[in-house]
């Protein structure tokens, strides 16, 4: 008896904690209809929370001397845009299985619904999202109100100008919409009235193949289907603009795209599904330029580029200045009888960056690398496209030790680098210089990689699935410290000419790169294709995604920074405009005395 009491007791522990640990979003999509065309789900907000609290780049913000750092930038947030208050409350109304849902286009009007599950009083939530509403119309003096029964529910309607939310309350769920006619298949369904499985979200075979893909417990989940997004958007694309038909065509062919934000001892995982048809059959990374990498290596990307075909060039006025020069090259490679079958028949369909960046140099080396198959038809090839642009500096030729190397100056008295290319019977590399292409050369016929040997490396390599498709790896220390000794001098420079901009940041308080490096490890990224799609996984204290999306935010947000201050500097340097003098007048009262 007392074995069958510890079973039963075990069991019951292992099943608390097995759905503590494993989320679902079977109770959102059994709501939803089955041809929903995007949605986010969050399932428990204050799990999610608590987890990120427990993260590396949670640690880094409250770090003494970050928060330190960050003291004057925050106190140029507007006290109604803080975020903190709204997290409170979500965390008060312990919500679970948040949603928002793009159910459908017509005629350009985006429907679109959300809806949580809370615990707790029913008037104290439905409080605080009376409160989130009065943020989102402020004091609009056009605003409206009315109140649509449906059911038993009351439907809340408000509307100001071209905005107007529809919210309701069923037990323990909110429902809100830009529609009140979308809320009521919802109530219908967590009602109970209508039961059909096969009519909703979690019926779909499109969604339940992407939604499969994704771990067990995660943070947030994001669904799409870019065909349909597309056909919504744009139905009529490939009869007005044959160009922009040919350059969607591969978006056409993606079924769904699925994505989850997962949390990992301490790290961030990135799991990613693209529902789509095979783009090239190469077989698998062979990342043969992982021998030109070393331990000062920061960036190590390879994946596969597909010339099966024509790459389709914008031939507008607008296009990029470098795809002009691209298209000389075409051209001459044209003129020279070298079509694409021929590039493909003495280079393969590997690609790879490669960043270094040496502790005594004060800028990165970039590689870009393709393997080589045939030599003879791919020293041609490099000739004819040496040959390309007779604008440009002509491409100096030589070889050394088996090896061919072209190239040219570039650039002015301030800045000149030098582009180079090396040509050996197994690889090519292209770099700015001639000596660190050179070096790359070397290490390459060595044929060992210092980086491919590091404990780090291994150890990333072997946190994501094996990369048969594309492969990144990423060293945020080494970046971050390199980056720091080159550019903090930099900004003490520049902030001598804009000292409008310490009234922003206090430089002086920058934290030092021990403080931000302990808490980095390497960001790692891999990409297979399974089945009926590509899936990739990114872990690290941030994924490879969320660091591209960062970086363009960082980018955006230090160019609205410095055009701020210039244009203040510029209205009025160091503060020297004078300031017009205003006639004389009799003294006024003190506010003391005006006040008697």
């Amino acid at each position: 008896m007392l074995v069958i009491v510890s079973m039963i007791t075990a069991g019951a522990i292992w099943v608390g904690l097995y759905r503590s640990r494993h989320t679902s979003s079977a109770a959102v999509t059994s709501l939803l209809p089955k041809d929903t065309l995007a949605l986010l789900h969050m399932p428990d907000f204050n799990r999610s929370r608590a987890e990120l609290h427990q993260t590396d780049l949670y640690q880094i913000w409250t770090e003494p001397a970050v928060q330190d750092f960050l003291q004057k930038p925050l106190t140029k947030i507007p006290p109604d845009a803080a975020l903190g208050p709204i997290l409170q409350e979500c965390e008060s109304l312990q919500m679970k299985d948040a949603f928002v849902a793009l159910l459908t286009i017509e005629h350009s009007a985006w429907k679109i619904v959300g809806g949580f599950r809370f615990s707790g009083d029913p008037a104290t939530a439905e409080k605080i999202v009376s409160t989130w509403k009065a943020k989102v119309f402020g004091q609009s003096p056009d605003r409206k109100q009315e109140t649509l029964e449906y059911q038993g529910h009351p439907i809340q309607v408000e509307t100001a100008g071209i905005v107007r939310l529809s919210t309701v309350r069923s037990a323990q769920w909110f429902f809100i919409a830009n529609d009140p006619e979308q809320l009521k298949p919802l109530l219908d369904r967590v009602d109970g009235r209508v039961k059909d499985p096969n009519a909703v979200l979690a019926g779909d075979k499109v969604f339940t193949a992407a939604s499969g893909r994704m771990p067990s417990s995660y943070a947030a989940l994001a669904f799409i289907r870019p065909d349909q997004l597309l056909e919504k958007l744009m139905p009529l694309a490939e009869n007005d603009d044959k160009e922009l038909a040919d350059q969607l065509a591969v978006i056409r062919q993606v079924r769904s795209l699925c994505a989850a934000t997962s949390f990992d001892g301490g790290k961030i995982r990135d799991t990613i599904f693209v529902g789509m048809p095979r783009q090239l059959d190469a077989g698998d990374l062979a990342r043969t330029s992982l021998s030109i990498a070393t331990k000062s290596t920061f960036l190590y990307a390879a994946g596969f580029v597909n010339l099966s075909k024509p790459v389709p060039l914008p031939s507008s006025a607008g296009a990029f200045a470098w795809m002009g020069g691209l298209q000389k090259m075409t051209t001459a490679l044209r003129s020279n009888g070298i079509t694409l079958a021929e590039w493909n028949s003495a280079f393969g369909p590997e690609f790879s960056w490669v960043g270094d960046w040496p502790a005594n140099s004060h800028w990165p080396a970039l590689f870009a690398t393709i393997p080589v198959k045939d030599p003879v038809k791919a020293n041609k090839i490099l000739g004819a496209m040496t040959a390309a642009d007779e604008d440009s500096a002509a491409w100096n030729h030589q070889e050394k030790e088996g090896v061919k190397y072209f190239s040219t100056p570039l650039g002015g008295q301030l800045f000149s680098v030098s582009p180079t290319v090396g040509l050996s019977n197994q690889l090519l590399v292209a770099g700015l210089d001639m000596n660190s292409v050179e070096a790359a050369m070397k290490r390459s016929a060595a044929g060992h990689s210092e980086l491919a040997g590091s404990k780090d490396f291994q150890n990333a390599e072997r946190a994501v699935p094996p990369a048969r498709q594309a492969f990144t790896y990423v060293d945020p220390a080494l970046l971050y410290t390199r980056v720091d000794a080159t550019i903090r001098p930099m900004l003490f420079m520049g902030a001598a000419f804009l000292p409008g901009i310490a009234e922003t940041v206090d430089l002086n308080k920058l934290p030092s790169p021990e403080v931000i490096t302990k808490h980095l490890s390497p960001i790692v990224m891999s990409q297979s294709y399974d089945e009926d799609g590509y899936i990739a996984e990114s872990v690290g204290p941030v994924t490879v995604y969320q660091t591209i999306l960062g970086l363009g935010g960082l980018g955006g947000a230090a160019a609205a920074l410095y055009h701020h201050h210039s244009r203040s500097q510029i209205s009025d340097p160091a503060g020297l405009l004078p300031t017009p003098s205003t006639p004389a007048s009799s003294p006024s009262p003190a506010p003391d005395d005006s006040s008697e």
